[in-house]
Protein backbone atom coordinates (compact mmCIF):
# COMPACT_ATOMS: atom_id res chain seq x y z
CA UNK A 1 0.00 0.00 0.00
CA UNK A 2 2.82 2.39 0.84
CA UNK A 3 4.41 1.84 -2.57
CA UNK A 4 1.16 2.40 -4.45
CA UNK A 5 0.52 5.56 -2.47
CA UNK A 6 4.07 6.75 -3.06
CA UNK A 7 3.76 6.14 -6.79
CA UNK A 8 0.45 8.02 -6.95
CA UNK A 9 1.88 10.96 -5.03
CA UNK A 10 4.92 11.02 -7.29
CA UNK A 11 2.70 11.09 -10.38
CA UNK A 12 0.64 13.98 -8.97
CA UNK A 13 3.80 15.84 -8.05
CA UNK A 14 5.24 15.29 -11.54
CA UNK A 15 2.11 16.83 -13.07
CA UNK A 16 2.41 19.86 -10.84
CA UNK A 17 6.08 20.22 -11.71
CA UNK A 18 5.37 20.04 -15.42
CA UNK A 19 2.82 22.80 -15.03
CA UNK A 20 4.95 25.23 -13.06
CA UNK A 21 8.52 24.13 -13.86
CA UNK A 22 9.65 24.93 -10.32
CA UNK A 23 12.83 23.30 -8.96
CA UNK A 24 11.72 24.44 -5.51
CA UNK A 25 8.53 22.36 -5.87
CA UNK A 26 10.64 19.35 -6.85
CA UNK A 27 12.72 19.81 -3.71
CA UNK A 28 9.60 19.95 -1.53
CA UNK A 29 8.15 16.84 -3.21
CA UNK A 30 11.33 14.87 -2.54
CA UNK A 31 11.17 15.96 1.07
CA UNK A 32 8.02 13.85 1.45
CA UNK A 33 9.99 10.60 1.20
CA UNK A 34 11.00 10.58 4.86
CA UNK A 35 7.45 11.44 5.94
CA UNK A 36 6.04 8.55 3.89
CA UNK A 37 8.56 6.13 5.38
CA UNK A 38 7.72 7.28 8.90
CA UNK A 39 4.01 6.84 8.22
CA UNK A 40 4.60 3.33 6.84
CA UNK A 41 6.79 2.46 9.84
CA UNK A 42 9.29 0.57 7.69
CA UNK A 43 12.22 0.83 5.32
CA UNK A 44 12.19 -1.65 2.44
CA UNK A 45 15.74 -2.72 1.52
CA UNK A 46 16.83 -4.60 -1.60
CA UNK A 47 19.30 -7.41 -0.91
CA UNK A 48 20.57 -10.48 -2.82
CA UNK A 49 20.38 -13.03 0.01
CA UNK A 50 23.10 -15.03 -1.77
CA UNK A 51 26.23 -12.95 -1.16
CA UNK A 52 28.32 -14.23 1.75
CA UNK A 53 29.12 -12.48 4.08
CA UNK A 54 27.13 -9.37 3.08
CA UNK A 55 23.67 -10.91 2.67
CA UNK A 56 23.10 -14.64 3.03
CA UNK A 57 21.41 -17.52 4.86
CA UNK A 58 23.71 -19.55 7.12
CA UNK A 59 23.65 -23.27 6.39
CA UNK A 60 20.60 -24.85 7.98
CA UNK A 61 18.98 -21.50 8.81
CA UNK A 62 16.11 -19.54 7.27
CA UNK A 63 17.22 -16.31 8.98
CA UNK A 64 18.77 -13.76 6.61
CA UNK A 65 21.95 -12.17 7.95
CA UNK A 66 25.25 -10.63 6.82
CA UNK A 67 27.12 -7.35 7.20
CA UNK A 68 24.85 -5.27 4.93
CA UNK A 69 21.78 -6.89 6.45
CA UNK A 70 22.77 -6.23 10.06
CA UNK A 71 23.98 -2.69 9.33
CA UNK A 72 20.56 -1.86 7.87
CA UNK A 73 18.75 -3.56 10.75
CA UNK A 74 20.73 -1.41 13.18
CA UNK A 75 19.94 1.72 11.16
CA UNK A 76 16.24 0.81 11.37
CA UNK A 77 16.48 0.26 15.11
CA UNK A 78 18.04 3.69 15.64
CA UNK A 79 15.40 5.35 13.47
CA UNK A 80 12.63 3.41 15.24
CA UNK A 81 11.57 1.76 11.99
CA UNK A 82 11.17 -1.86 10.89
CA UNK A 83 13.52 -3.09 8.15
CA UNK A 84 11.88 -5.26 5.49
CA UNK A 85 14.13 -7.04 2.99
CA UNK A 86 13.20 -7.72 -0.64
CA UNK A 87 15.51 -10.33 -2.16
CA UNK A 88 16.58 -9.77 -5.76
CA UNK A 89 19.64 -9.89 -8.00
CA UNK A 90 21.92 -6.87 -8.26
CA UNK A 91 20.70 -5.94 -11.75
CA UNK A 92 17.12 -5.53 -10.45
CA UNK A 93 17.93 -3.32 -7.45
CA UNK A 94 17.98 0.05 -9.17
CA UNK A 95 14.87 -0.59 -11.24
CA UNK A 96 13.11 -1.50 -7.99
CA UNK A 97 14.42 1.66 -6.34
CA UNK A 98 13.22 3.80 -9.25
CA UNK A 99 9.77 2.18 -9.28
CA UNK A 100 9.32 2.62 -5.53
CA UNK A 101 9.27 -1.09 -4.76
CA UNK A 102 12.19 -0.58 -2.35
CA UNK A 103 13.50 2.42 -0.40
CA UNK A 104 17.19 1.45 -0.17
CA UNK A 105 19.61 -0.46 -2.39
CA UNK A 106 23.01 -1.08 -0.72
CA UNK A 107 25.64 -0.54 -3.41
CA UNK A 108 28.77 1.29 -4.45
CA UNK A 109 28.70 4.65 -6.21
CA UNK A 110 28.71 3.92 -9.95
CA UNK A 111 29.22 6.46 -12.76
CA UNK A 112 25.98 5.63 -14.58
CA UNK A 113 23.82 6.00 -11.45
CA UNK A 114 25.74 8.73 -9.61
CA UNK A 115 23.40 11.53 -10.72
CA UNK A 116 20.21 9.46 -10.61
CA UNK A 117 20.11 8.69 -6.88
CA UNK A 118 21.22 10.00 -3.50
CA UNK A 119 23.72 8.18 -1.27
CA UNK A 120 24.53 7.78 2.39
CA UNK A 121 28.07 8.07 3.68
CA UNK A 122 30.09 4.83 3.16
CA UNK A 123 29.80 2.10 5.77
CA UNK A 124 32.21 -0.30 4.05
CA UNK A 125 35.50 0.29 2.22
CA UNK A 126 37.36 -2.20 0.07
CA UNK A 127 39.12 -2.79 -3.25
CA UNK A 128 39.01 -5.29 -6.08
CA UNK A 129 41.17 -8.32 -6.71
CA UNK A 130 41.28 -11.34 -9.03
CA UNK A 131 40.51 -15.00 -8.39
CA UNK A 132 42.28 -17.41 -10.76
CA UNK A 133 43.27 -21.07 -10.88
CA UNK A 134 46.35 -21.71 -8.76
CA UNK A 135 48.40 -22.96 -11.70
CA UNK A 136 47.61 -19.74 -13.62
CA UNK A 137 48.74 -17.14 -11.07
CA UNK A 138 51.99 -16.41 -12.89
CA UNK A 139 50.05 -15.73 -16.11
CA UNK A 140 48.68 -12.52 -14.59
CA UNK A 141 51.24 -9.80 -14.00
CA UNK A 142 48.75 -6.96 -14.49
CA UNK A 143 45.18 -6.21 -15.49
CA UNK A 144 46.33 -6.07 -19.10
CA UNK A 145 46.69 -9.87 -18.95
CA UNK A 146 42.89 -10.16 -18.88
CA UNK A 147 42.90 -9.79 -22.68
CA UNK A 148 41.15 -12.83 -24.18
CA UNK A 149 40.26 -14.40 -20.82
CA UNK A 150 36.72 -15.37 -19.75
CA UNK A 151 35.59 -13.47 -16.64
CA UNK A 152 32.58 -14.47 -14.57
CA UNK A 153 30.32 -11.78 -13.13
CA UNK A 154 26.96 -10.03 -13.03
CA UNK A 155 26.17 -7.97 -16.12
CA UNK A 156 26.05 -4.48 -14.62
CA UNK A 157 28.69 -4.42 -11.88
CA UNK A 158 31.84 -2.30 -11.85
CA UNK A 159 33.83 -5.54 -11.78
CA UNK A 160 32.35 -6.55 -15.13
CA UNK A 161 33.19 -3.09 -16.45
CA UNK A 162 36.82 -3.62 -15.45
CA UNK A 163 36.93 -7.05 -17.11
CA UNK A 164 35.54 -5.68 -20.37
CA UNK A 165 37.83 -2.64 -20.30
CA UNK A 166 40.87 -4.91 -20.31
CA UNK A 167 39.60 -7.18 -23.08
CA UNK A 168 38.05 -10.11 -21.22
CA UNK A 169 34.97 -11.92 -22.47
CA UNK A 170 32.20 -11.73 -19.88
CA UNK A 171 30.18 -14.76 -18.74
CA UNK A 172 27.19 -13.32 -16.88
CA UNK A 173 25.22 -14.83 -14.01
CA UNK A 174 22.01 -13.83 -12.31
CA UNK A 175 21.53 -14.10 -8.54
CA UNK A 176 23.84 -17.04 -7.75
CA UNK A 177 25.99 -17.80 -4.73
CA UNK A 178 29.76 -17.29 -4.64
CA UNK A 179 30.51 -21.00 -4.90
CA UNK A 180 28.98 -21.10 -8.40
CA UNK A 181 31.43 -18.45 -9.63
CA UNK A 182 34.38 -20.15 -7.94
CA UNK A 183 33.55 -23.67 -9.14
CA UNK A 184 33.32 -22.41 -12.73
CA UNK A 185 36.87 -21.05 -12.49
CA UNK A 186 38.02 -24.32 -10.90
CA UNK A 187 36.64 -26.51 -13.72
CA UNK A 188 37.66 -24.10 -16.52
CA UNK A 189 34.28 -22.69 -17.59
CA UNK A 190 35.74 -19.29 -16.78
CA UNK A 191 39.28 -18.07 -16.17
CA UNK A 192 38.92 -15.31 -13.62
CA UNK A 193 36.63 -13.54 -11.18
CA UNK A 194 37.10 -9.85 -10.45
CA UNK A 195 35.36 -8.92 -7.24
CA UNK A 196 35.61 -7.43 -3.76
CA UNK A 197 38.70 -8.48 -1.81
CA UNK A 198 37.00 -9.10 1.52
CA UNK A 199 34.05 -11.00 0.07
CA UNK A 200 36.22 -13.27 -2.04
CA UNK A 201 38.78 -13.91 0.70
CA UNK A 202 36.07 -15.35 2.92
CA UNK A 203 34.46 -17.27 0.05
CA UNK A 204 37.78 -18.96 -0.68
CA UNK A 205 38.26 -19.87 2.96
CA UNK A 206 34.90 -21.62 2.95
CA UNK A 207 35.78 -23.70 -0.16
CA UNK A 208 39.34 -24.97 0.41
CA UNK A 209 38.78 -27.95 -1.90
CA UNK A 210 38.77 -25.74 -4.99
CA UNK A 211 42.00 -25.23 -6.96
CA UNK A 212 41.56 -21.45 -7.11
CA UNK A 213 43.29 -18.62 -5.31
CA UNK A 214 43.32 -14.87 -4.86
CA UNK A 215 46.12 -13.19 -6.79
CA UNK A 216 48.68 -12.12 -4.15
CA UNK A 217 49.84 -8.93 -5.87
CA UNK A 218 47.01 -7.42 -7.92
CA UNK A 219 44.98 -4.87 -5.95
CA UNK A 220 42.96 -2.26 -7.79
CA UNK A 221 39.88 -0.01 -7.81
CA UNK A 222 39.10 1.20 -4.31
CA UNK A 223 35.38 1.10 -3.64
CA UNK A 224 32.83 1.56 -0.90
CA UNK A 225 29.34 0.47 0.04
CA UNK A 226 26.53 2.96 0.72
CA UNK A 227 22.79 3.06 1.16
CA UNK A 228 21.48 4.24 -2.22
CA UNK A 229 18.11 6.00 -2.10
CA UNK A 230 15.75 8.08 -4.22
CA UNK A 231 17.46 11.11 -5.79
CA UNK A 232 16.83 14.27 -3.79
CA UNK A 233 15.43 12.51 -0.69
CA UNK A 234 17.84 14.53 1.44
CA UNK A 235 16.00 14.28 4.75
CA UNK A 236 15.94 10.49 4.46
CA UNK A 237 19.62 10.48 3.52
CA UNK A 238 20.50 12.66 6.52
CA UNK A 239 18.60 10.32 8.86
CA UNK A 240 20.54 7.30 7.55
CA UNK A 241 23.83 9.21 7.81
CA UNK A 242 23.01 10.19 11.38
CA UNK A 243 22.44 6.56 12.35
CA UNK A 244 25.61 5.41 10.55
CA UNK A 245 27.70 8.12 12.23
CA UNK A 246 26.41 7.05 15.65
CA UNK A 247 27.30 3.45 14.79
CA UNK A 248 30.79 4.47 13.72
CA UNK A 249 31.40 6.51 16.87
CA UNK A 250 30.13 3.90 19.33
CA UNK A 251 32.00 1.05 17.60
CA UNK A 252 28.95 -0.79 16.24
CA UNK A 253 30.20 -0.73 12.63
CA UNK A 254 33.58 -2.07 13.69
CA UNK A 255 31.94 -4.79 15.78
CA UNK A 256 29.66 -5.91 12.95
CA UNK A 257 32.54 -5.82 10.48
CA UNK A 258 34.76 -8.02 12.61
CA UNK A 259 31.89 -10.45 13.14
CA UNK A 260 31.31 -10.97 9.41
CA UNK A 261 34.76 -10.31 7.90
CA UNK A 262 36.99 -12.53 10.02
CA UNK A 263 38.18 -9.82 12.39
CA UNK A 264 38.81 -7.22 9.65
CA UNK A 265 37.45 -3.68 10.05
CA UNK A 266 35.94 -2.81 6.66
CA UNK A 267 34.37 0.36 8.09
CA UNK A 268 37.80 2.03 7.80
CA UNK A 269 39.57 2.95 4.55
CA UNK A 270 42.22 0.36 3.58
CA UNK A 271 45.87 1.36 3.80
CA UNK A 272 47.08 -0.37 0.66
CA UNK A 273 48.96 0.49 -2.54
CA UNK A 274 45.98 0.16 -4.85
CA UNK A 275 45.84 0.87 -8.59
CA UNK A 276 43.02 3.16 -9.71
CA UNK A 277 41.62 2.61 -13.19
CA UNK A 278 40.96 5.55 -15.49
CA UNK A 279 37.40 5.67 -16.76
CA UNK A 280 36.06 3.25 -14.14
CA UNK A 281 33.90 4.56 -11.28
Amino acid sequence: MKKVKAGLMAAIAATVLAACGSSETKSEEKGETWKEIQEAGEIVVATPGTLYPASYYPEGSDELTGYDVEVMREVGKRLDLEIVFEEMDFDSMFASLTSGRVDVAPAGMRKEIKDKYSYSEPYKYSYATMIVREEDVESYDSLEDLEGKVAGGAATTVYSDIAKKFGAELKTYRNVTNDVYLRDVDVGRTDVIINDYYLQRLALESLPQLDVTMHPDLKFHTNNQRAVIEEGALTFRDKIDGALNEMRKDGTLTELSKEFFGGEDVSEKPEEDIREIEGIE
